[in-house]
């Protein structure tokens, strides 16, 4: 849904001719996405290699805790839909933003304390009754920061719909997801500079004192950059007088009636269910990558946060080809399906990659693995702002971002618990000594195929996917919930 700010006091017209994005101000608005690239390396590129690697949490436990914040995805409808009719600070979007950043940012520390208690604990008692509290506030705390999270993504999302025409709109989403990627390679460059001093084996203590220092100045700039990147956007480019038919009437539709509009084709089903198996086939190996580097190819805390600058440099160049030549010639579905078959090759060459030992051809795999992803990313974003109407963007996008966190979520545990699985079948959680390189790569290499399998079942779901169906049936909803109000 399109939106204003409702404190403008001079209100807008139909026929009110608002300016276009130029490339700064799309650049500009993709600044937040860089914010939130920096913030997904520190939790997902930092946090987990801390907790499995150096303070021997369970890598179960340790994916589980962290994949709390996504299983707090269905909040992004309700987000959604307050933000479509519920200004905070006079905007619909801005204010969201502007409270949940700032929040995801204070809990990501709280959380980082937590994870050094829990680890003392440990050591100090093994895994007894003593652990559980610990673990339980660890996963109330990534609960509050997915609720953060979803207040301020799924708001950003809907004000890119709100500002940008049909005609921008690929280029504005390219870019912004270009920057999510340029977010994690300048997370990997503040990370490599603060952790520098830690080396393989470093002193707890001393990994405590660095990871603590990271953990207050990254998430102060994402903080800075989310307020440069979105302040006055809102009041200039949005578009809700110019495009909703309720822009008189913001609160008639309500979350009930968004959600009877949401599921008025089959085609939300069909989409929902295609999001959700390719994200988890996309993200299963979030959890488990950089131990993969650490424990099969001897890498540092810093070495392994270079596989996120590997991985990110292979989107943001993937998203880039793919916007301005893929996408253009062969269409939003086919580039999908080529970016699906090309990850499940890559998936199995990084696989395969530790059969060598070598970091190197890790992180050409992964770069690769990269590109693969940025391709079938932008395709399939674009696919998602055709299968969104104006009157209800906020709850539509806040479906969407539901069907990506809740894989992502179940993609961070179920990477978790497959290793520990692959470890049991493959006999690599006992003796270090004991154990061959190459049981340790079949059991990492459990999760990475089974990600390969799962790029080829989204392929088979989206040839079903129909974007003229979905617009006709959402029209005609919307329709009929303003007729049964009016009734």
């Amino acid at each position: 849904m399109s939106s204003r700010d409702v404190s403008s006091p001079i209100p807008e017209s139909a026929d009110t001719i608002l300016p276009s994005l130029s490339l700064f101000t799309m650049l500009r608005l993709g600044v937040f996405n860089m914010g939130l690239g920096i913030m997904s390396l520190l939790t997902l590129g930092v946090l987990n290699r801390v907790m499995i690697e150096e303070l021997r949490v369970p890598a179960l436990i340790a994916a589980g805790a962290i994949a709390v914040h996504q299983f707090m995805a269905p909040a992004r409808v309700w987000f959604g839909q307050m933000s479509d009719s519920k200004p905070m600070f006079g905007y619909h979007r801005s204010g969201y933003i502007w409270v949940g950043i700032l929040t995801v940012a204070i809990t990501s520390f709280l959380a980082l304390q937590v994870v050094w208690q829990l680890g003392r604990t440990i050591a100090e008692t093994g895994w007894s009754a003593q652990v559980y509290p610990w673990v339980g506030l660890l996963g109330l705390l990534f609960a509050v920061y997915g609720l953060a999270l979803s207040a301020t993504s799924t708001p950003f999302t809907a004000l890119l719909v709100d500002v940008s025409d049909e005609d921008s709109r690929s280029r504005l989403v390219g870019i912004g997801w270009a920057m999510l990627m340029v977010g994690i390679i300048t997370g990997v460059i503040i990370t490599s500079i603060v952790l520098r001093p830690i080396e393989l084996n470093s002193p707890i203590e001393q990994v405590q004192r660095a990871v603590n220092r990271l953990f207050i100045i990254a998430p102060a700039i994402v903080c800075v950059l989310a307020i440069l990147s979105t302040a006055g956007i809102e009041r200039k480019y949005s578009r809700l007088a110019q495009r909703s038919s309720l822009r008189n009437r913001e609160d008639s539709i309500t979350l009930r009636q968004a959600l009877k509009i949401l599921t008025a084709s089959r085609q939300t089903g069909l989409f929902f269910t295609f999001l959700l198996v390719l994200s988890l086939s996309l993200f299963m190996q979030d959890a488990i990558l950089e131990p993969y580097g650490g424990e099969v190819f001897s890498m540092s805390i810093a070495e392994t946060t270079q596989l996120n600058a590997a991985y990110g440099m292979g989107t943001l160049i993937g998203i880039i080809v793919t916007g301005w030549l893929v996408v253009p010639r062969i269409g939003k579905k086919r580039t999908v399906a080529l970016g699906c078959c090309w990850g499940a090759i890559c998936l199995l060459g990084i696989m395969l990659s530790g059969l060598t030992g070598s970091p190197q051809v890790l992180l050409t795999t992964v770069f690769l693995f990269g590109l693969a992803s940025g391709i079938l990313t932008l395709g399939a974003i674009v696919l998602m702002l055709d299968l969104t109407v104006a009157e209800t963007a906020g709850t539509f996008i806040g479906a969407w971002g539901l069907a990506q966190a809740m894989a992502r979520g179940s993609a961070t545990v179920l990477g978790g618990g497959l290793l520990d699985l692959g470890r049991a079948i493959f006999g690599t959680a006992g003796d270090a000594a004991e154990v061959s390189q190459v049981q340790v790569v079949l059991a990492f290499g459990l999760v990475f195929s089974l990600q390969a399998l799962g790029m080829l079942a989204a392929i088979l779901l989206l040839s079903r996917v129909d974007i003229k169906e979905f617009q006709a049936n959402a029209k005609a909803a919307i329709t009929a919930a303003l007729q049964s109000e009016m009734d």
